[in-house]
């Protein structure tokens, strides 16, 4: 591979920043675009041309456009990966797809919404997004009791796409104590080779 794949991020946005952590892990060369949301750059036309939802990350991989953070993963895994990286087993690639799922759904309602109050001053009820957050981690601390990795063994993208929001839920009130195997979870992650963390904020229970 020649050509390095742009990716038009936030650095404080997880779902960028599971796209820039499977770019890294991939070991696949990456040009990172900063797009200013703050200042509205997702809203203009050349950005919207780009991604009609006026949404980051995008990747410019030699010419193919693709938005959609969980989208982009499975791009990467089937075009870049191996081994557990690759989609191509019908029971992994299920098991993958229920934590995308989850990554979209309660992980965006939960944790992810509840860093969006304290981070981007954004007006979820606290207290409603906190307790799913936390209903989110039960599931996932029973689960990860009899596996390493959410789908299996072996990492895969249902790992990356989940990673950013967990890793960084205290940023939003949402604390990690009761959850060692989340934590354990969390630390296998940042132990493979190529990992990069996002842009920490002193926010919620990080703020001291």
């Amino acid at each position: 591979m020649t050509h390095a794949i742009k990716l038009y991020r936030h650095p404080l946005s997880g779902h960028a920043h599971r796209v820039e952590l499977m770019l890294a892990l991939l070991n696949l060369p990456t040009e990172l675009v900063f797009v200013d949301l703050a200042n509205g750059a997702h809203k203009k036309a050349e950005y919207l041309a780009i991604n009609a939802f006026g949404q980051v990350p995008v990747i410019d991989d030699n010419g193919t456009l693709l938005s959609d953070s969980n989208a982009i993963l499975v791009y990467l895994a089937k075009q870049y990966g191996s081994g557990s990286w690759q989609l191509n087993d019908p029971l992994h690639e299920a098991r993958v797809q229920r934590w995308l799922s989850v990554a979209a759904g309660q992980v965006a309602y939960g944790p992810a919404a509840a860093r969006l109050i304290t981070v981007f001053g954004a007006s979820f009820n606290a207290d409603e997004v906190i307790t799913r957050a936390h209903v989110l981690l039960k599931v996932m601390e029973t689960e990860l009791a009899a596996s390493p990795f959410l789908a299996g063994r072996e990492p895969s993208i249902a790992d990356v796409a989940n990673y950013s929001y967990i890793a960084h839920a205290p940023e939003g009130n949402v604390s990690l104590d009761a959850y060692p195997n989340v934590r354990a979870w969390l630390q296998r992650i940042e132990a493979l080779p190529g990992f990069v963390p996002m842009q920490r904020t002193a926010a919620g229970l990080r703020a001291s």
